[in-house]
């Protein structure tokens, strides 16, 4: 039986994000966690390194192949890392 003032861990979670300011970088570790999920296990082998900083996702790739087709679709990377996001996490990327 719930008492009134229960709530679901999920909910939990999320008030205490909330509370103590965790949420943007709880988003951005999401998302750089996601990076070679969502890219492609092609392209997640040639990033070497991933951050963000100050809404701006930086991506260094090894292969400027990729990094220049990457560079045609970057608003479409954008939408879809925010979308999976649930939320703006990302304003711009920076290939390296």
């Amino acid at each position: 039986m719930r008492k009134p003032n229960d709530m679901t861990l999920k909910d939990a979670i999320s008030k205490m994000l909330s509370v103590y300011r965790l949420r943007g970088k709880f988003d951005e570790t999401g998302v750089v966690a996601m990076w070679p999920e969502i890219m492609g296990t092609a392209i997640g082998n040639r990033t070497t390194q991933i951050y963000i900083a100050h809404k701006k996702l930086f991506v260094r790739i090894e292969s400027s192949v990729i990094k220049n087709e990457l560079l045609m679709v970057r608003t479409g990377i954008i939408q879809k890392l925010n979308e999976r996001a649930g939320s703006e996490v990302i304003t711009e990327i920076v290939f390296l």
